[in-house]
């Protein structure tokens, strides 16, 4: 397989496909340009792209050193739909700051540390699953495929040296399945790998958030197996070439402190901040909401010790699928320039942030159904009808599913139903996840295999469907 996808890979960095330049390349004199890769579906790096730049946030905060004597600046912003294209134009000295997920990331460390120049640094984090649920293997919805192991002599959609990828070849590792051997897998472009598999192509597809997410809304697919099995944390981060930050410092600490902006933004108005970035990715907002929304992604900038562990282990990764410099993982990351904003910007402490574990957002309030306060993140859900202001909080599962009922009686449309994995935590689609009833409680999760492994230490658990357990339900 290595050698394979070397020229194959290497094709995809230096390739700008999905780029669009929407401002002028002529930068008036006395001007500095900052050039800003980051992309717009893949929406866990909203905090450093599709939000950030709706908001103006980066745009404010250069305005404010223009407007206090200091120079102009010019931002260009460049939506790529991967990592490897961002990466190359990062070598290729075109883009100084961009946003990316783990795998890209120390593809870009490798690539970049050749060239002073264009050397790069991983300066914060977008956001981040502590398990790995930001990555997502799915099948077309009539796939016989219960579990990973299924897959094996199949062909399989991927990103090569994506995220995606990633867990992909984490997962066919850990199943006994050789990644070189055992599939074959597909290097394509998202939106390529959906096209393959809805038409049967390909037996499977492996992607970033929010492909997986998309497809299932879209009755185009059904999940097979969730990141969050490999219980290895997986984030998407900012990186910033040196030479620029050097040459430019108050450019990346203005970016920075941009990010907080968005992030605070995001933490603290999840269902306003979803429906800017449904406008600016062009992704359905229900989607948006159940990655960007309350108990999904932790979006929290800080460099955490726990990341940086899983990013050193999945150095091997570069080596499985070609020839890449060796990377020094601890050099690669530099935490400075966001300490020195964190204390510029008075948002906290950064130490105390840095070791925060818990989701920023959360569900909270009174469940209106069983009128208990919602206080357990790892069983409250959201329910959300069409022309509501925001989504009504439930307690645990069984009040989510008497909340659906109550609103199908009184004839509500409902936009979409958020609940977590009963066993891995994951946030997701009530009427796409399997459900079981265990006496009198109902457990959803996201996977046929993990709803296995509950019964295999519950045998009295029994199969519902979704639409049977909204039906039958009793207060």
């Amino acid at each position: 397989m290595k050698a394979r996808l070397v020229p194959v890979l290497l094709a995809a960095a230096l390739a700008a496909a999905g780029c669009s330049l929407e401002n002028s390349n002529d930068t008036p004199a006395g001007t500095v340009k900052v050039v800003v890769g980051y992309q717009s579906k893949t929406i866990n790096t909203v905090t450093a792209g599709t939000l950030l730049r709706a908001q103006g946030y980066l745009e404010q905060r250069l305005r404010r050193i223009t407007d206090n004597g200091g120079a102009k600046y010019q931002v260009e912003w460049q939506d790529y739909d991967t990592g490897a294209p961002i990466t190359a134009q990062m070598v290729a000295e075109k883009i100084d700051i961009g946003s990316m997920g783990d795998y890209p990331l120390l593809i870009n460390g490798s690539r970049t540390q050749a060239n002073e120049r264009a050397k790069t640094a991983l300066v914060s984090v977008t956001g981040y699953n502590p398990k790995g649920a930001l990555n997502m293997v799915v099948v077309p919805n009539d796939s016989p495929a219960g579990a990973i192991t299924d897959l094996a002599g199949q062909k399989i959609s991927a990103s090569v040296g994506s995220a995606g990828h990633g867990t992909l070849v984490q997962a066919l590792s850990r199943a006994g399945i050789d990644p070189a051997t055992g599939v074959e897998v597909l290097n394509q472009q998202p939106q390529v790998g959906a096209t393959a598999l809805e038409s049967h192509q390909v037996g499977a597809l492996s992607q970033f958030v929010a492909w997986p997410g998309l497809l299932v809304f879209q009755n185009k697919a059904k999940l097979l197996y969730d990141g969050a099995e490999l219980n290895v944390p997986t984030f998407h981060g900012v990186v910033a070439r040196r030479a620029y930050a050097a040459d430019h410092p108050e450019v990346l600490q203005a970016f920075l402190a941009a990010q907080l902006d968005a992030t605070k933004f995001l933490n603290e108005r999840p269902f306003e901040a979803a429906g800017i970035v449904a406008e600016g990715s062009g992704l359905p907002r229900e989607v948006v909401y159940l990655y960007n929304g309350p108990g999904g992604t932790h979006f929290d900038t800080t460099l955490k010790p726990s990341l940086i562990t899983a990013l050193k282990g999945d150095v091997p990764y570069l080596k499985s699928i070609g020839d890449f410099a060796e990377l020094d993982v601890d050099g690669f990351v530099d935490d400075a320039p966001l300490r020195e904003t964190f204390a510029e910007t008075g948002q906290g402490d950064y130490d105390r942030a840095l070791a925060a574990t818990a989701n920023p957002s959360a569900i909270t309030g009174t469940d209106p159904i069983c009128g208990t306060s919602v206080a357990d993140p790892a069983l409250a859900g959201e329910l959300w009808v069409d022309g509501a202001d925001r989504p009504q909080p439930a307690a645990d599962p069984t009040c989510l599913l008497r909340a659906v009922q109550a609103a199908k009686a009184e004839g509500k449309v409902i936009r979409a139903v958020y609940v977590p994995d009963a066993e891995l935590g994951t946030r997701w689609f009530a009427d796409k996840a399997v459900w079981l009833r265990d006496g009198a409680k109902y457990l959803p999760f996201t996977t046929r295999a993990a709803a296995q492994r509950y019964q295999q230490t519950h045998p009295a658990a029994a199969p519902v469907s979704y639409d049977q357990a909204v039906t039958e339900v009793r207060g």
